[in-house]
């Protein structure tokens, strides 16, 4: 049953960051990086993976359309809560 979270979000939850990290470090992985970090260069390329993206320029597209449906998410929820201040505050 859903939990709340994306099912991109359940399954990179079986990904053992503990060790991936451990090997990172092994090996100065994050040495020069400012923004995208392993971590994030690994979930972008499993989220490509399995949206079958064939480019990065596809992959980039896909990103930014989920980013965007994230933030609409979020406007929602304060939209919600606002309407529910409105009307508990009368």
């Amino acid at each position: 049953m859903n939990q709340g979270k994306y099912i991109y979000s359940q399954l990179t939850d079986f990904l053992p960051k503990r060790v991936f990290d451990c090997i990172v470090d092994k090996y100065d992985g994050n040495k020069h990086v400012r923004f995208f970090t392993c971590w994030n260069q690994l979930c972008s390329m499993v989220f490509g993976q399995l949206t079958g993206r064939e480019s990065m320029r596809d992959l980039m597209i896909g990103l930014d359309a989920h980013e965007i449906a994230l933030l609409y998410k979020y406007r929602w929820k304060v939209e919600l809560f606002f309407k529910w201040i409105k009307q508990h505050l009368k």
